[in-house]
């Protein structure tokens, strides 16, 4: 079995989702996690790729996200640890119940929410990616109110698993999807 590349990613997303806003926030989460991957000292390619694949089973499957996983990716050839990485981010949230215990599965349980919150607050920015820093992006995320739907509790859920401050990820959430600006579609 071959590890999962992001082109591969995007080839087996493609055959499950069809709506835009879903293929925009699977390249700003498969940009959080190569910057997160990198920060751990692990393969960007592949914590970008299962980035991107995380919500493969969402559009089919919304009431039952993360527990059509596996009959979706085991016949691509997904391993077992990426389909339980990519299952773990919906723990505690949607009957998942692979508790996320590697850095990559605690990386990702973390980067979903916060992926929300970052793009909200790009699309209102007029340099968008450009030049966000952390301090304003930290204002944000205490007004409640701001993109309302992304659950502040699971975020900083996912940087007390991960050990980490919520600055620190936050700065890695940023850089990550700074740099897949252009898939972002601001």
């Amino acid at each position: 079995m071959s590890e999962l590349t992001l082109e591969r990613a995007k080839e087996i997303l493609r055959k499950h989702v069809t709506e835009p806003h879903l293929f925009v926030h699977a390249a700003a989460v498969s940009g959080a996690m190569g910057a997160m991957a990198e920060h751990f000292g692990e393969n960007k390619e592949h914590w970008s790729a299962i980035g991107y694949l995380h919500d493969v089973d969402f559009e089919k499957f919304p009431e039952e996200h993360c527990q059509h996983v596996r009959e979706l990716l085991e016949p691509e050839g997904i391993s077992e640890d990426d389909i339980k990485t990519i299952i773990s981010h919906g723990y505690g949230l949607t009957g998942a119940e692979i508790k996320p215990e590697t850095p990559c599965q605690k990386s990702l349980f973390a980067v979903d929410e916060l992926t929300g919150i970052v793009h909200a607050y790009a699309l209102m920015r007029p340099e968008k990616m450009d030049g966000m820093s952390v301090k304003s992006l930290k204002k944000k995320f205490k007004d409640k109110r701001f993109a309302a739907k992304c659950n502040r509790e699971v975020i900083q859920r996912g940087a007390d698993d991960l050990g980490m401050d919520l600055g620190v990820l936050m700065e890695l959430c940023i850089k990550g999807m700074a740099e897949r600006a252009d898939e972002l579609q601001f």
